[in-house]
């Protein structure tokens, strides 16, 4: 299968710019993907989804298999048709949530585990999983790897990840034996360990995926630590193949690993920050439910072209928060999902005229300049 992804130039301080070409449409790269964990962005529509700039989506794994069930989805014409959604799907492999359960255990099978809903035991290995994605229809479907906990032990780390290898291994091997036009992704691990992070970037590339992506990094890490697992995992990857970042993350999180050369991003946080009262501005992070919003008639953002920006005021938000109203959520994750879209195409314009750092300074100093609003 020809390579989706297209570089088409580099920033001098190494942020890059690209194209992801896919039968259900192109994304534009550094790009940022709303999560859909169980085909649905929460609280929003998917044409919601869509207006807010979002090229793509993600959808998880577990979750879908767990509830309705992936076989269910596939009879009723696959996950776009499924959640209304027409533009390209990424779908995880299930790993991460699999891994968070308290009642599992881990050989080189699979993992068992107890469903969450009725607790009956199942397995997730890596070929159910690649059976699962692709009944599910997605676009770019993960391999199935471990993730681990952070801290960990170096042994455990390198233990870990020689299981990872034979897994993503079986993961291509399931993949390839289907065909078919669904992409597979591979993911490199290896805790916070320089040398066990090079060592699995390499193997996985030589095993040859559509695209590259770095786990583990969303555990609790912090933005010291993830920066270093970047930097010293991206130059391992292709550069002519996409490299995703999975589950970041905050604004400074991607600035960060854009200019150390990742090109996709996911994570909740907009909409969970959204549904807690807290809405991303180009001037810091606000909270809506802060009685000095009561009577405030602007727009949460001045320079934001959402919905919620050019229809009602910053005191109608709060008036919604304060009754608890769902709409005041949907609102306030309309915003913050665009605000996250709108980064990425001030971030893709810099990496165009060569001016990446430059933004990546002010961006920063726009958002410490509200810093004390956040307490």
């Amino acid at each position: 299968m020809a390579n989706p992804f297209r570089l088409l130039t580099k920033d001098p301080a190494g942020a890059r710019r690209g194209e992801l070409r896919l039968p259900r449409g192109s994304v534009p790269t550094p790009t940022f993907m709303p999560v859909g964990t169980q085909a649905a962005v929460k609280g929003v529509t998917a044409a919601q989804v869509r207006e807010t700039g979002a090229g793509i989506v993600l959808a998880n794994t577990y979750h879908l298999a767990l509830q309705p069930g992936a076989g269910r989805i596939q009879k009723l014409g696959g996950l776009h048709r499924f959640m209304g959604w027409s533009g390209p799907i990424l779908t995880d492999s299930g790993g991460f949530q699999v891994f968070s359960l308290p009642k599992k255990q881990v050989s080189d099978a699979g993992v068992t585990f107890e469903f969450e809903k009725g607790g009956a035991p199942a397995q997730l290995s890596p070929e159910r999983s690649s059976e699962i994605q692709a009944q599910l229809g997605s676009d770019i479907a993960m391999a199935f790897d471990e993730c681990l906990e952070y801290p960990c032990s170096e042994a455990r780390a390198a233990e870990s990840l020689e299981r990872t290898l034979r897994w993503e291994r079986r993961s291509r091997e399931a993949h390839a034996a289907r065909g078919g036009a669904q992409l597979l992704f591979g993911i490199v691990q290896g805790s916070t360990y320089p040398h066990l992070r090079r060592r699995c970037a390499r193997e996985i590339v030589a095993l040859g995926f559509d695209g590259y992506a770095i786990g583990g990094v969303s555990v609790g890490e912090g933005l010291e630590l993830l920066t270093r697992i970047v930097a010293v995992t991206a130059p391992e990857l292709p550069e002519d193949h996409a490299r995703y970042l999975m589950g970041v993350g905050l604004p400074e999180d991607l600035l960060a690993a854009v200019e150390r050369g990742i090109d996709m991003f996911d994570c909740v946080i907009p909409t969970r920050y959204a549904r807690g009262g807290t809405l991303f501005t180009v001037r810091g992070r606000i909270r809506i439910e802060h009685r000095k919003y009561r009577r405030d008639g602007y727009p949460i953002d001045t320079s934001c072209d959402c919905h919620a920006c050019t229809t009602v005021p910053r005191a109608y938000l709060h008036h919604l928060f304060t009754v608890r109203d769902p709409l005041g959520e949907t609102l306030a994750s309309i915003h913050n999902l665009r605000f996250y879209q709108r980064l990425m195409e001030r971030v893709r314009e810099a990496i165009e005229r060569g001016g990446f750092a430059a933004l990546r300074d002010q961006i920063l100093a726009e958002m410490t300049s509200t810093a004390a609003e956040e307490r």
